[in-house]
């Protein structure tokens, strides 16, 4: 590796469990030690919070492992949107790349690796938006992938794609409105992506995700997905701010080996239908909970 690492931007808040897991899965990459992190702590939202934030904030002013630790405490909330957006655009405008993680991603010890060979081997292809480490639980997918859009569990980009982000989810919404996408948008139907958008227009949820990826959808660029997850997300419980459900239907088991090689940066369509597919079954299964849930609750 011959370039400059890219500098790793976490976002905490008052999860300390979780931010314990993260940084010391993050610590134990082979590139932590040569490798520059901002962690970008929110301020509490209200009193309930206070002491959990300041908690988290007691224990990343002492972490190391990496070549250089800078901390950003925010003195008001911003909220996971306004947070991620903000401090991404900063870090990235100034470095020219970036990987993010929010504070519920253990990674495997190659995910640092695996995220800087691809931001290096991508960054003149005009149409990659960005790197994605989390894959879902699929069987058979090839050592790694391109779908369109973008993704949030773990990922990287560069300075010049994320420009493409568009804050305002109401002009998203007109323009996959206007080109009658709403389908090819949502997995032919399997995901409800397009629900997600208007929610986020309407206020009843706080995600910067939907807008990056409908984002990047619009603008027919893609992201490269490993076939084995560098990432595992811990977060599905009554703290998470998207993510109240405990569910495994996420869970996999972290890569234990590196293997990078350069594909060309094409749409991998079979791969894509695995993933509808497994968007089919996810939904199956959650419902099929929710109806044992309701039929041993009603007996």
């Amino acid at each position: 590796m011959t370039k400059k690492l890219a500098p790793i931007v976490l976002f905490v808040y008052n999860r300390l469990n979780c931010t314990k897991r993260t940084l010391e899965a993050l610590q134990k990459n082979e590139l932590a030690s040569k490798s520059e992190l901002f962690i970008y702590s929110d301020a509490a939202k209200n009193e309930n919070d206070l002491e959990k934030v300041a908690k988290v904030r007691e224990y990343i002013k002492n972490i190391d492992g990496f070549k250089k630790i800078i901390i950003r405490k925010r003195k008001a909330n911003t909220g996971l949107a306004g947070s991620i957006i903000n401090g991404v655009t900063k870090i990235v405008n100034k470095y020219g790349k970036i990987i993010v993680l929010e504070d519920d991603l253990v990674t495997s010890r190659y995910f640092l690796r695996f995220m800087n060979e691809a931001l290096e081997a991508y960054e003149n292809e005009p149409r990659v938006a960005s790197i994605h480490g989390y894959i879902y639980p699929i069987n058979n997918l090839p050592e790694a992938f391109f779908i369109k859009g973008a993704d949030c569990w773990g990922w990287a980009t560069w300075n010049n794609k994320w420009s493409i982000f568009e804050r305002d989810g109401k002009k998203l919404l007109d323009k996959v409105k206007k080109k009658n996408i709403e389908r090819e948008l949502d997995f032919n139907g399997a995901y409800n992506y397009t629900s997600m958008l208007k929610d986020q227009v309407e206020g009843k949820i706080d995600s910067w995700a939907i807008r990056w990826y409908v984002s990047a959808f619009l603008k027919n660029m893609i992201t490269l997905y490993p076939g084995q997850s560098y990432v595992q997300n811990i977060g599905f419980s009554k703290e998470g701010t998207h993510t109240k459900i405990k569910t495994n239907l996420y869970k996999i088991n972290l890569v234990n080996k590196f293997k990078f090689s350069k594909i060309p940066a094409n749409e991998d369509f079979v791969s894509q239908k695995k993933i509808e597919n497994f968007f089919i079954s996810m939904k199956m299964s959650f419902f099929q909970k929710i109806k044992f849930k309701i039929t041993s609750y009603c007996k």
